[in-house]
């Protein structure tokens, strides 16, 4: 189930993401956010982030925060 509120994510979060090409499979790639893509405040899909390295997804997991 995606995390479809952008107040749950915040920049240095780690997360497991969908990317677009995985939807279908529903690969999970692991990261940490650097950048919060979708503006909204919620989205249905799942908040769209990019992660440390450029890779963009969904965000479906919260693993933990980490302090930066």
């Amino acid at each position: 189930m995606p995390i479809t509120n952008r107040d749950q994510i915040q920049i240095g979060t780690s997360v497991q993401v969908v990317q677009k090409q995985d939807q279908r499979s529903g690969k999970l790639t692991q990261g940490i956010v650097s950048r919060i893509l979708t503006n909204s405040h919620n989205h249905p899909r799942g908040i769209k982030v990019m992660l440390e390295g450029g890779i963009v997804g969904r965000v479906m997991v919260i693993d933990s925060i980490s302090n930066k």
